[in-house]
């Protein structure tokens, strides 16, 4: 088959999909719960994805031409091995972000009086089943579930008579910066920033825009559109707090929940019901867009002998190892997405700017310091973040995202230069020897 043969999508389609991937339960619930004790600035996390879409229309073009997922790129160059690594690393952090999307799914069922475990069960199915769909009914699918929930959140801003407020937002967003900590605006907005560009979910997408302007007017108008629904949940819950509706003892995460469900009357209520899983919507999106992407990383390894049966499989394998994760989740939901942010970033930035580096002529690095740099870096990286979930207190630079993109990034640069400069050496050391013969 030919690898150009699948590109039919019109820059509202791009757009479309590449929204929905972003536009989850960790960007509307996540930026809720922040709101409630950070105000607009909640909204960080929101608007880096944004801007982060902005800055992908200087790769896109890149990734339209080279077609392939980035761990095939780096394969190709650098070896299989590091074909793997950066396949697994890419895997990993989607079966976490994934398992965020099915917690956060259970948590708002939760307010209906669903029980957990059942629902978590229930999306993991779901999600599994829409990723196996052609990406073109999956465009048709997201498109309306997409306005579904704009329409139930703006309808609940309306109702709060909060619409006038949300012009002011972007304003006070602004100023509200310097409030945040440099630490937590560097490890939110910069992780974040850095996963859209090298992020292997939209790129799934962007190589089957139709032509260049179809991409281009895709990616801008896809995050043109999620900076302005960034800051819709922080408005939302403004327009709440004013009005005095949330319980003091309301968890973070129950916000948008709680104030949907009261807005159309109680869970008691077939508006307020609608309106609760209207919530669920973008998690059909996003999760089905993680495990869309996971399944292709396992594909594309040939692990397994050539089957139909294959896509099914290895959907329900992923789906049932990212409920495994939701059933341990746990802290904010920001802050646990940005960690597996920030695990990716640490190990695939080097071995991603050292190919940027070779392609454009600039300097190349030998294949051994490079796959040295990705073991040294991905298990720095993953350690770190496996001491931060279990104790959220140990942070060694700022915070726990910046600690592990510090540290496995900082780690893998210095593989990268020793290894370098060592066959440097010993590859004079090695001339000058024959030179004296």
């Amino acid at each position: 088959m030919n690898r150009y043969e699948n590109r039919r999508l019109s820059a509202f389609s791009l757009a479309t999909l590449l929204v929905s991937t972003y536009y989850g339960l960790g960007f509307l619930l996540g930026t809720a719960e922040k709101s409630v004790t950070s105000g607009v600035v909640g909204s960080l996390y929101a608007v880096s994805l944004g801007l982060g879409l902005i800055a992908l229309l200087g790769l896109a073009k890149f990734y339209w031409t080279h077609v392939e997922q980035i761990w095939t790129l780096l394969g190709n160059r650098y070896g299989n091995s590091v074909k793997v690594l950066v396949g697994l690393m890419s895997w990993s952090a989607l079966v976490g972000i994934a398992a965020v999307q099915m917690t956060s799914g259970a948590f708002i069922l939760k307010v209906l009086g669903a029980p957990v475990l059942p629902s978590m069960v229930g999306l993991a199915i779901l999600f599994a089943l829409i990723s196996l769909l052609p990406v073109e009914k999956a465009s048709w699918l997201c498109q309306r579930l997409l306005l579904l929930n704009f329409l139930a959140l703006l309808y609940g801003l309306w109702a709060l008579h909060g619409l006038p407020n949300y012009w002011h937002l972007p304003r006070e967003f602004i100023s509200s910066i310097t409030l945040v900590s440099p630490w937590e605006l560097a490890g939110t907005s910069l992780s974040t920033i850095l996963l859209v560009l090298m992020d292997m979910k939209g790129q799934q997408f962007i190589v089957q825009a139709k032509d260049v302007r179809s991409l281009y007017q895709g990616c801008l108008l896809a995050a043109i559109s999620l900076l302005l629904l960034a800051l819709l949940p922080s408005s939302v819950v403004e327009a709440a707090l004013e009005a005095g509706i949330l319980p003091s003892n309301l968890d973070g995460k129950e916000t948008l929940p709680f104030i949907l469900s009261w807005i159309g009357g109680g869970i008691d209520q077939p508006l307020g019901i609608v309106l609760i899983i209207s919530l669920l919507v973008p998690a059909l999106g996003i999760g089905s867009s993680l495990l869309r992407v996971q399944n292709k990383t396992i594909l594309d390894f040939n692990i397994l002998p050539a089957s139909n049966l294959n896509p099914p499989l290895i959907a329900a394998v992923n789906g049932g190892l990212s409920l495994a994760v939701a059933l341990n989740a746990g802290g904010s939901l920001v802050e646990l997405i940005v960690s597996f942010y920030a695990v990716y970033i640490a190990t695939v930035s080097i071995p991603f700017v050292a190919y940027l580096l070779a392609q454009a002529s600039i300097y190349t690095f030998s294949e051994l310091s490079v796959r040295l740099s990705l073991v040294v870096s991905s298990i720095i990286a993953v350690s770190t973040l496996v001491l931060t979930l279990i104790n959220p207190n140990f942070v060694v630079i700022g915070n726990g995202e910046v600690s592990i993109m510090c540290l496995g990034s900082g780690f893998g640069v210095l593989g990268l230069l020793m290894t370098q400069v060592v066959e440097r050496i010993f590859k004079h050391s090695t001339v000058v020897e024959f030179g004296r013969r």
